[in-house]
């Protein structure tokens, strides 16, 4: 017999910020949300997708113990579950395949399962790979360890209140395709959604407007709950929580927190709803340029503490990219600090003793983010006959500025000594004449030996501080500038990190980065009378970021190219630059197959593990570039 309607119902989300196969820390999330769920008087709990296990297990769901595992898991989680129903996400075994889908327990007993029906195949995912669609309004029954279960497209009830579930990728589907609009045709009032919605800037738009429309088309409401934190290396999760009734938003939570779970609840009124949205209220303008800092913060703190690193090391040259690297260390500080307090955070990255502890507590809260910044952040300048005085100060200057360690050394004989082997060698000498690159590129990789050393005595994370820009066309000297353990700017480009070091110069008060935001970006290479730069080098970057989000975001050819950039710069010059972008594109595959792993944080990026496969070897575009 059905239930009557209940007035109201408290409904929650909590965004975990789960790790793969870490069972301990996953558990203890999930008993933690239970727990502050109860203490609210939670009706409804939902937990993001496959949070027992974490998202990014890969080929490990392919295993026979995994999910084995994850259902005693299920069984442990299910004990907690008083006076309230939970759903909770894991990958479940049936027939020889594998399914992701959320359980629902309603006080202490398994109620069912549903099973995901749209697998996301398309940029950074690959859950076909893993699992199989489950079909629309099939419900089976199967059995486990001696008990029957069902799982499908069910449709489940709480005091009268029909409820059913969307699984990230489902919702993302044409309005007559998704589950959602089966729902509507069956009564149901409440659809919720566990996801696993990777980060990107801007789209937390775009799901903003996808949960309200739903909530107002399929005449319902609408709760959305998403992972949270840089779960498993190069993935970021906002965190995002969403309450939506009939196009009206009930509830929304602070994106990309440091916390390990963030409860979001409302009383949401069932017999009497809201009235329909003429409609939907905008989000507000997305300011990217405070996304990124939130996200890079985020996913360098889950980075460093998942790892089980001491802080990070860095070449810092003075340019742009490695003062960029260096000011997301100090702002990471600053925002866990600030956000989780100074206890929780010395709990979460297990590197200060109780004294040091201590003795950061005796401190300012400038002092305290300073203090934490030296201990974390050891930098070096690696000058050598053609770096300037101008990118000394501006690399002191910040380190000085933000509190980190920082140390001076040239590298010139190290330099000569391998110039004079080579040269005994071949016997000749090398000029810049005829030797350029290699001139270039041995200053480049004689600084890699010697900055791993302090990387290896402080078991700290070295970053390589190449950017997307020059990952497309391979300006970087492998085992050189890309030496590294993590490479947290790979997935931006240039011309975006040079205006958000002015941004943070100006709004967060960063002042050392004064003398960075004055210069040229430029290798400091070649000898100083070359006057050598970046865009000399290459092309503007405007124009080169443009070349490769064509090319690669909307997939067009070298001459498709062109005939949608006509008239930014004369034809001739602008077929050079895309033909100059696509030949080293085609040449420097290798060179994106090798990079330390970066973070997705634009909606697209280069990465050949994640995002962009490319051929290594290949025909090099020359058919398409004689145009």
């Amino acid at each position: 017999m059905k239930d009557h309607m209940k007035t109201s119902l408290k409904i929650a989300g909590a965004a975990l910020n789960q790790t793969p196969l870490d069972w301990k820390n996953n558990l203890t999330n999930i008993k933690n949300a239970i727990n502050e769920a109860q203490a609210q008087h939670v009706e409804i709990l939902c937990l993001p997708e496959l949070a027992i296990t974490g998202y990014g297990c890969e080929d490990m769901f392919l295993s026979s113990w995994l999910p084995e595992v994850a259902f005693e898991k299920l069984l442990e989680v299910k004990e907690w579950c008083t006076d309230i129903i939970v759903c909770v996400g894991l990958p479940l075994p049936l027939h020889n395949r594998i399914y992701n889908t959320t359980c629902v327990i309603k006080n202490q007993e398994i109620i069912g399962f549903t099973a995901k029906q749209f697998l996301a195949n398309d940029g950074v995912h690959y859950e076909p790979r893993w699992f199989t669609s489950w079909p629309a309004n099939e419900i089976r029954t199967f059995e486990k360890n001696g008990h029957p279960y069902q799982i499908g497209d069910i449709i489940y009830e709480e005091q009268g209140v029909r409820f059913a579930f969307e699984i990230c990728e489902d919702a993302w589907r044409s309005d007559n395709d998704r589950p959602a609009s089966r729902h509507l045709a069956k009564g149901v009032h409440l659809i919720i959604n566990p996801s696993a919605s990777h980060f990107a800037m801007s789209k937390t738009d775009l799901r903003y407007k996808l949960v309200l429309n739903a909530s107002k088309k399929f005449n319902c409401t609408y709760l959305y709950v998403n992972l949270l934190g840089n779960e498993a290396g190069r993935m970021i999760y906002d965190g995002e929580i969403l309450i939506a009734q009939n196009g009206n938003l009930i509830t929304r939570n602070v994106l990309l927190s440091f916390k390990s779970v963030d409860v979001e609840s409302a009383e949401v009124n069932f017999a009497q709803p809201l009235v329909p949205a003429e409609t939907i209220a905008e989000l507000g303008p997305i300011d990217e340029i405070k996304e990124f800092i939130s996200a890079i913060t985020l996913a360098l703190f889950d980075y460093l503490r998942k790892s089980r690193s001491k802080g990070f090391v860095l070449s810092l040259s003075g340019g742009a990219d490695s003062c960029a690297c260096a000011i997301a260390v100090a702002e990471m500080i600053r925002r866990a600090v600030l956000e989780i307090g100074l206890d929780e955070f010395a709990a979460k990255l297990n590197i200060f003793s109780s004294e040091e502890i201590n003795n950061l507590k005796n401190l300012s809260e400038i002092e305290q983010v300073k203090a934490a910044t030296k201990r974390l952040l050891v930098t070096a300048y690696q000058a050598s006959r053609n770096s300037s005085e101008d990118t000394f100060n501006s690399a002191k200057g910040l380190a000085d500025s933000i509190g980190a360690t920082f140390y001076h050394w040239f590298i010139d004989d190290e330099v000569a000594g391998y110039t004079e082997k080579v040269e005994k060698s071949i016997g000749r000498k090398l000029t810049w004449e005829h030797d350029d690159i290699t001139l270039q590129n041995i200053q480049a990789r004689v600084r890699a030996p010697v900055i791993w050393m302090l990387a290896n005595l402080n078991n700290a994370l070295l970053m390589a501080t190449s950017n997307r820009s020059e990952a497309a066309v391979g300006y970087a000297t492998m085992d050189g500038d890309t030496a590294g353990s993590i490479s947290p700017l790979a997935g931006i480009d240039k011309d975006f990190l040079r205006q958000w070091l002015v941004w943070a110069e100006r709004e967060l008060g960063y002042t050392g980065l004064r003398f960075v935001n004055a210069l040229q970006p430029t290798a400091e290479l070649r000898p100083a009378e070359q006057t050598q730069t970046d865009e000399k080098d290459l092309m503007p970057y405007k124009i080169l970021n443009q070349i490769e989000r064509l090319g690669f975001y909307e997939r067009l050819s070298p001459k498709q190219v062109f005939e949608k950039m006509r008239g930014v710069e004369p034809d001739d010059l602008l077929k050079m630059h895309i033909k100059r972008f696509f030949t080293l594109w085609t040449r420097n595959q290798w060179k994106r197959e090798r990079y330390a792993p970066s973070f997705h944080l634009d909606d697209y990026n280069l990465d050949p593990r994640s995002w962009l496969r490319f051929p290594i070897l290949s025909g090099s575009y020359q058919e398409e570039l004689d145009f």
